[in-house]
Protein backbone atom coordinates (compact mmCIF):
# COMPACT_ATOMS: atom_id res chain seq x y z
CA UNK A 1 0.00 0.00 0.00
CA UNK A 2 1.51 3.48 -1.15
CA UNK A 3 2.17 5.18 2.40
CA UNK A 4 0.83 8.56 1.00
CA UNK A 5 -2.77 6.98 1.16
CA UNK A 6 -2.36 4.33 3.85
CA UNK A 7 -5.25 4.78 6.30
CA UNK A 8 -5.89 5.09 9.83
CA UNK A 9 -7.80 2.16 11.40
CA UNK A 10 -10.09 3.06 14.06
CA UNK A 11 -12.12 0.84 16.80
CA UNK A 12 -14.36 2.34 19.07
CA UNK A 13 -16.90 1.47 21.06
CA UNK A 14 -18.69 1.88 24.49
CA UNK A 15 -16.80 1.23 27.89
CA UNK A 16 -16.80 -2.49 28.62
CA UNK A 17 -17.54 -3.11 25.18
CA UNK A 18 -15.11 -5.68 24.61
CA UNK A 19 -12.44 -3.29 22.09
CA UNK A 20 -9.22 -4.58 23.77
CA UNK A 21 -9.60 -8.69 22.72
CA UNK A 22 -10.41 -7.39 19.15
CA UNK A 23 -8.04 -4.78 18.79
CA UNK A 24 -5.20 -7.14 19.82
CA UNK A 25 -6.25 -9.77 17.30
CA UNK A 26 -6.55 -7.52 14.54
CA UNK A 27 -3.02 -5.72 14.51
CA UNK A 28 -0.77 -9.16 15.24
CA UNK A 29 -2.67 -10.09 12.27
CA UNK A 30 -2.05 -6.85 10.11
CA UNK A 31 0.87 -5.59 11.23
CA UNK A 32 -0.67 -2.45 13.61
CA UNK A 33 0.66 -0.77 16.33
CA UNK A 34 -2.33 0.48 18.36
CA UNK A 35 -2.49 3.96 19.30
CA UNK A 36 -4.89 4.93 22.44
CA UNK A 37 -7.83 6.97 22.21
CA UNK A 38 -8.70 6.86 25.84
CA UNK A 39 -8.59 10.35 28.27
CA UNK A 40 -7.21 8.24 31.15
CA UNK A 41 -5.00 5.74 29.75
CA UNK A 42 -2.40 8.43 29.41
CA UNK A 43 -1.75 8.80 33.03
CA UNK A 44 0.70 5.83 35.10
CA UNK A 45 -0.64 3.92 37.83
CA UNK A 46 -4.39 4.13 36.92
CA UNK A 47 -4.15 0.84 35.92
CA UNK A 48 -7.33 -1.36 37.79
CA UNK A 49 -9.96 1.25 36.99
CA UNK A 50 -9.32 1.83 33.54
CA UNK A 51 -8.81 -1.14 32.75
CA UNK A 52 -5.59 -0.61 30.92
CA UNK A 53 -4.73 -3.21 28.57
CA UNK A 54 -2.03 -5.52 30.81
CA UNK A 55 1.80 -5.88 30.68
CA UNK A 56 1.10 -9.25 28.68
CA UNK A 57 -1.32 -7.58 26.14
CA UNK A 58 1.07 -4.27 25.82
CA UNK A 59 4.20 -6.78 25.01
CA UNK A 60 1.98 -8.72 21.99
CA UNK A 61 1.37 -5.54 20.26
CA UNK A 62 3.09 -1.48 20.12
CA UNK A 63 1.05 0.67 22.36
CA UNK A 64 1.45 4.16 22.06
CA UNK A 65 0.15 7.41 24.24
CA UNK A 66 -0.24 5.05 27.22
CA UNK A 67 1.53 5.92 30.41
CA UNK A 68 2.67 8.98 29.52
CA UNK A 69 2.10 11.46 32.31
CA UNK A 70 1.69 11.16 36.24
CA UNK A 71 -1.67 11.01 37.34
CA UNK A 72 -1.23 14.67 39.22
CA UNK A 73 -0.55 15.85 35.93
CA UNK A 74 -3.38 17.48 33.53
CA UNK A 75 -3.32 15.60 29.77
CA UNK A 76 -5.48 17.84 27.38
CA UNK A 77 -6.88 17.85 23.64
CA UNK A 78 -3.86 19.70 22.30
CA UNK A 79 -1.47 17.98 23.91
CA UNK A 80 -2.74 15.09 22.29
CA UNK A 81 -3.08 16.31 18.99
CA UNK A 82 0.22 16.69 18.94
CA UNK A 83 1.43 13.76 20.62
CA UNK A 84 -0.88 12.02 18.20
CA UNK A 85 0.17 13.48 15.12
CA UNK A 86 3.70 12.51 15.61
CA UNK A 87 3.18 8.87 16.83
CA UNK A 88 1.09 8.22 13.71
CA UNK A 89 3.47 9.61 11.40
CA UNK A 90 6.42 7.48 12.95
CA UNK A 91 3.91 4.37 12.74
CA UNK A 92 3.60 4.83 9.43
CA UNK A 93 7.05 6.21 8.57
CA UNK A 94 8.19 2.36 8.99
CA UNK A 95 5.30 0.82 6.80
CA UNK A 96 2.75 -0.44 10.03
CA UNK A 97 -0.59 0.25 9.85
CA UNK A 98 -2.00 2.43 12.76
CA UNK A 99 -4.60 0.81 14.77
CA UNK A 100 -6.53 3.69 17.03
CA UNK A 101 -8.59 2.59 19.98
CA UNK A 102 -10.65 3.84 22.58
CA UNK A 103 -13.87 5.33 23.18
CA UNK A 104 -13.10 9.01 24.34
CA UNK A 105 -15.40 10.87 22.31
CA UNK A 106 -12.94 14.27 22.03
CA UNK A 107 -9.99 12.77 21.65
CA UNK A 108 -11.40 10.67 18.97
CA UNK A 109 -13.01 13.44 17.24
CA UNK A 110 -9.39 14.59 16.56
CA UNK A 111 -8.83 12.04 13.86
CA UNK A 112 -11.64 13.36 12.15
CA UNK A 113 -12.15 16.92 12.35
CA UNK A 114 -10.93 20.16 14.43
CA UNK A 115 -10.97 20.06 17.77
CA UNK A 116 -8.62 22.73 19.36
CA UNK A 117 -10.02 26.33 18.97
CA UNK A 118 -6.34 28.12 17.59
CA UNK A 119 -7.78 31.91 19.06
CA UNK A 120 -6.13 32.71 22.39
CA UNK A 121 -7.27 35.35 24.46
CA UNK A 122 -5.87 37.39 26.36
CA UNK A 123 -6.09 38.03 30.37
CA UNK A 124 -6.64 40.98 29.58
CA UNK A 125 -9.91 40.07 27.89
CA UNK A 126 -11.08 37.74 30.17
CA UNK A 127 -10.77 40.16 32.46
CA UNK A 128 -13.18 42.90 30.56
CA UNK A 129 -15.66 40.32 30.21
CA UNK A 130 -15.84 39.27 33.77
CA UNK A 131 -16.28 42.54 34.31
CA UNK A 132 -19.05 42.78 32.11
CA UNK A 133 -20.35 39.51 33.37
CA UNK A 134 -20.12 40.61 37.58
CA UNK A 135 -22.06 44.15 36.69
CA UNK A 136 -25.02 43.75 34.31
CA UNK A 137 -24.86 39.36 34.01
CA UNK A 138 -25.66 37.55 31.30
CA UNK A 139 -27.61 40.12 29.73
CA UNK A 140 -25.21 42.78 29.71
CA UNK A 141 -23.00 40.17 27.59
CA UNK A 142 -24.98 39.67 25.50
CA UNK A 143 -25.25 43.29 24.68
CA UNK A 144 -22.13 43.67 24.56
CA UNK A 145 -21.48 41.07 22.10
CA UNK A 146 -24.28 42.30 19.84
CA UNK A 147 -22.31 45.60 19.20
CA UNK A 148 -19.53 43.85 18.32
CA UNK A 149 -21.88 41.29 15.98
CA UNK A 150 -25.41 42.35 15.64
CA UNK A 151 -26.24 39.09 14.22
CA UNK A 152 -24.93 36.86 16.79
CA UNK A 153 -28.51 35.87 18.09
CA UNK A 154 -28.54 33.84 14.55
CA UNK A 155 -25.93 32.24 15.79
CA UNK A 156 -25.58 31.14 19.17
CA UNK A 157 -28.08 30.68 21.97
CA UNK A 158 -27.65 33.48 24.10
CA UNK A 159 -29.47 31.98 26.61
CA UNK A 160 -26.07 29.60 27.32
CA UNK A 161 -24.13 31.50 29.69
CA UNK A 162 -20.85 29.69 28.93
CA UNK A 163 -21.01 30.08 25.12
CA UNK A 164 -22.18 33.52 25.61
CA UNK A 165 -18.56 34.54 27.53
CA UNK A 166 -16.63 32.02 24.96
CA UNK A 167 -18.34 33.94 22.24
CA UNK A 168 -17.83 37.71 23.89
CA UNK A 169 -13.99 36.71 24.49
CA UNK A 170 -13.49 35.69 21.36
CA UNK A 171 -15.44 38.38 19.09
CA UNK A 172 -13.54 40.76 21.63
CA UNK A 173 -10.09 39.07 20.75
CA UNK A 174 -10.17 39.44 17.42
CA UNK A 175 -12.91 41.39 16.39
CA UNK A 176 -14.26 38.70 13.94
CA UNK A 177 -17.99 37.81 14.22
CA UNK A 178 -19.39 34.34 15.33
CA UNK A 179 -19.99 33.62 12.14
CA UNK A 180 -16.62 34.06 11.33
CA UNK A 181 -14.58 32.30 14.00
CA UNK A 182 -17.05 29.09 13.27
CA UNK A 183 -16.10 29.47 10.34
CA UNK A 184 -12.63 29.63 10.37
CA UNK A 185 -12.74 26.86 13.23
CA UNK A 186 -14.60 24.54 10.87
CA UNK A 187 -11.73 24.96 8.16
CA UNK A 188 -8.75 23.95 10.05
CA UNK A 189 -7.30 20.73 9.42
CA UNK A 190 -4.33 18.77 10.60
CA UNK A 191 -2.88 15.50 9.17
CA UNK A 192 -5.20 13.36 11.41
CA UNK A 193 -8.10 14.84 9.66
CA UNK A 194 -6.88 14.83 6.28
CA UNK A 195 -5.97 11.14 6.42
CA UNK A 196 -7.81 7.92 4.90
CA UNK A 197 -10.16 6.70 8.02
CA UNK A 198 -11.15 2.98 8.24
CA UNK A 199 -13.94 3.42 11.00
CA UNK A 200 -15.81 0.60 12.89
CA UNK A 201 -17.97 0.65 15.52
CA UNK A 202 -18.52 -2.18 18.30
CA UNK A 203 -21.92 -2.52 19.89
CA UNK A 204 -23.89 -4.83 22.40
CA UNK A 205 -27.41 -5.15 23.26
CA UNK A 206 -27.76 -3.50 26.22
CA UNK A 207 -28.64 -6.58 28.68
CA UNK A 208 -25.27 -7.98 27.51
CA UNK A 209 -23.55 -4.89 28.08
CA UNK A 210 -24.94 -4.15 31.47
CA UNK A 211 -23.49 -7.85 32.26
CA UNK A 212 -20.44 -7.49 31.09
CA UNK A 213 -20.04 -3.78 32.97
CA UNK A 214 -21.32 -5.23 36.16
CA UNK A 215 -18.58 -7.92 36.09
CA UNK A 216 -15.77 -5.18 35.58
CA UNK A 217 -16.69 -3.49 38.29
CA UNK A 218 -16.77 -6.49 40.40
CA UNK A 219 -13.63 -7.67 39.00
CA UNK A 220 -11.55 -4.27 39.53
CA UNK A 221 -12.57 -4.17 43.26
CA UNK A 222 -11.72 -8.05 43.61
CA UNK A 223 -8.46 -6.85 41.74
CA UNK A 224 -7.77 -3.73 44.18
CA UNK A 225 -9.31 -0.24 43.31
CA UNK A 226 -9.40 0.52 46.34
CA UNK A 227 -6.06 -0.03 47.24
CA UNK A 228 -4.85 1.43 43.88
CA UNK A 229 -6.87 4.69 44.17
CA UNK A 230 -5.41 5.07 48.15
CA UNK A 231 -2.31 5.11 46.54
CA UNK A 232 -2.99 7.73 44.06
CA UNK A 233 -4.32 9.83 46.33
CA UNK A 234 -1.24 9.95 48.42
CA UNK A 235 0.89 10.70 44.79
CA UNK A 236 -1.53 14.00 44.14
CA UNK A 237 -4.15 12.47 41.91
CA UNK A 238 -6.79 15.05 43.18
CA UNK A 239 -4.64 17.75 41.67
CA UNK A 240 -5.94 16.99 38.40
CA UNK A 241 -9.31 16.53 37.70
CA UNK A 242 -9.93 15.03 35.05
CA UNK A 243 -8.31 12.17 36.35
CA UNK A 244 -10.24 12.54 39.81
CA UNK A 245 -13.22 13.01 38.73
CA UNK A 246 -13.72 9.78 36.27
CA UNK A 247 -16.17 6.79 36.78
CA UNK A 248 -14.27 4.63 39.49
CA UNK A 249 -11.84 7.06 40.64
CA UNK A 250 -14.37 9.77 42.15
CA UNK A 251 -16.76 7.02 43.73
CA UNK A 252 -14.00 5.19 45.13
CA UNK A 253 -12.69 8.67 46.80
CA UNK A 254 -15.74 9.19 48.08
CA UNK A 255 -15.94 5.64 49.61
CA UNK A 256 -12.45 6.67 51.16
CA UNK A 257 -14.13 9.64 52.81
CA UNK A 258 -16.62 7.37 54.46
CA UNK A 259 -19.43 8.19 52.13
CA UNK A 260 -20.31 5.11 50.82
CA UNK A 261 -20.54 1.44 51.84
CA UNK A 262 -18.24 -1.18 50.00
CA UNK A 263 -21.48 -2.62 48.65
CA UNK A 264 -22.96 0.75 47.77
CA UNK A 265 -19.59 1.20 45.53
CA UNK A 266 -19.96 -1.30 43.72
CA UNK A 267 -23.63 -0.74 42.89
CA UNK A 268 -22.68 3.18 42.35
CA UNK A 269 -19.25 2.99 40.06
CA UNK A 270 -21.83 0.19 37.94
CA UNK A 271 -24.53 2.75 37.68
CA UNK A 272 -22.67 5.60 36.79
CA UNK A 273 -21.03 3.25 33.90
CA UNK A 274 -24.01 2.07 32.57
CA UNK A 275 -25.33 5.62 32.53
CA UNK A 276 -21.82 6.70 30.06
CA UNK A 277 -22.18 4.07 27.95
CA UNK A 278 -25.30 5.43 26.97
CA UNK A 279 -23.95 9.20 26.35
CA UNK A 280 -20.99 7.10 24.43
CA UNK A 281 -23.52 5.68 21.83
CA UNK A 282 -25.86 8.32 21.41
CA UNK A 283 -21.99 10.52 20.75
CA UNK A 284 -20.85 8.05 17.73
CA UNK A 285 -24.56 8.09 16.17
CA UNK A 286 -24.42 12.38 15.95
CA UNK A 287 -20.78 12.98 16.58
CA UNK A 288 -18.22 10.37 14.36
CA UNK A 289 -18.89 9.76 10.49
CA UNK A 290 -20.55 6.66 9.11
CA UNK A 291 -18.53 3.79 10.09
CA UNK A 292 -19.05 -0.19 10.10
CA UNK A 293 -21.15 -1.50 12.89
CA UNK A 294 -20.40 -4.75 14.58
CA UNK A 295 -23.21 -5.95 17.16
CA UNK A 296 -20.87 -8.59 19.31
CA UNK A 297 -24.01 -9.91 21.04
CA UNK A 298 -25.77 -10.58 17.64
CA UNK A 299 -22.57 -11.82 15.78
CA UNK A 300 -20.70 -12.99 18.40
CA UNK A 301 -16.71 -12.31 18.66
CA UNK A 302 -15.69 -11.24 15.10
CA UNK A 303 -12.28 -12.73 14.18
CA UNK A 304 -9.81 -9.84 13.41
CA UNK A 305 -9.89 -10.35 9.50
CA UNK A 306 -13.56 -9.25 10.03
CA UNK A 307 -13.36 -5.44 11.48
CA UNK A 308 -12.48 -3.45 8.62
CA UNK A 309 -14.40 -5.68 5.84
Amino acid sequence: MNQAVKPIFVLTGCTAVGKTDLSLEWAEANGAEIVSCDSLLFYRGMDIGTAKPAREEQARVPHHLIDIRDASEQMDIGDYLKLAIETVADIQSRDKNVLVTGGSGFYLKAFFGPVVDSVVVSEATRERVAAIQSVDGLAGMVRALEELDPQCREELDTENARRVIRALERCMETGKSVRELREAFAAQTNALAEAPKRLTILERDRDDLNNRIERRVSEMLSNGLVEEVKRLQAEGLEANASASGSIGYRETLAYLRGEYSLETLEETIATHTRRLAKKQRTWFRTQLPTGKEIDLTADGEKLADSLFD
